[in-house]
């Protein structure tokens, strides 16, 4: 609970404000060790009925990354073989399977099977909500980010989730990311360009 308690300016300033999208990255590791911390971050992220649909890759050596280019669209290669890491976040649509052990309230698989239709709402919603959700956990360990789409998802999905009913969704460039490389930030709209309070 937070208990009304806010973050200080600094650390939203590390999630939010002064966050960015990089292409460019410093030749600094992103340990195993880190990529598990983050993990262990989003997994509180809140799913509906605790389904947690997500499935991640964390691609960092140099055999995986050979695996990972022939996937990659031409503008996104240089950028993502240069990252010092790569999450490949998958929705897993078999994740109803799991339901009695993640949300043992009630027969919560039973909404799920046979209505595919659910099935692919429900991982699709659930598993971007944890992608988000990794990568505040990423850039509050120190890690920047770089998300993306622009990959073959069926060959990406044959190559690192093969036998496996996942559909995968983005991906995501972690690292320690070079700053002396960013454009000017692009504007952001105003409250009431995309808001309303009824």
């Amino acid at each position: 609970m937070s208990d009304g308690k806010i973050l200080s300016d600094e650390a939203l300033d590390i999630l939010f404000r002064e966050a960015r999208s990089f292409n460019e990255w410093q030749d600094k590791e992103a340990s195993a060790v880190t990529l598990r911390a983050v993990f262990d971050l989003m997994k509180w992220a809140p799913t509906s009925a605790n389904c947690f649909p997500l499935r991640v890759v964390f691609v960092t050596s140099p055999e995986a990354k050979a695996r990972l280019k022939p996937h990659l669209a031409e503008g996104n290669v240089d950028k993502t073989m240069s990252a010092p890491a790569v999450a490949i976040m998958a929705n897993d649509k078999q994740f109803y399977e799991k339901l009695p052990q993640l949300f043992p309230h009630a027969d919560a698989k039973s909404w799920f099977v046979g209505n595919q239709a659910l099935i692919d709402e429900t991982a699709m919603r659930n598993g971007t909500l944890q992608g988000a959700y990794l990568m505040l956990a990423a850039r509050a360990l120190g890690l920047d980010c770089g998300p993306m789409s622009g990959f073959d998802p069926e060959g990406m999905k044959a190559e690192f989730f093969p036998g496996q009913d996942y559909e995968v969704n983005f991906i995501c460039n972690l690292g320690y990311g070079d700053r002396e490389t960013l454009f000017p930030r692009s504007p952001r709209p105003d409250f009431d360009d995309m808001a309303d309070i009824l």
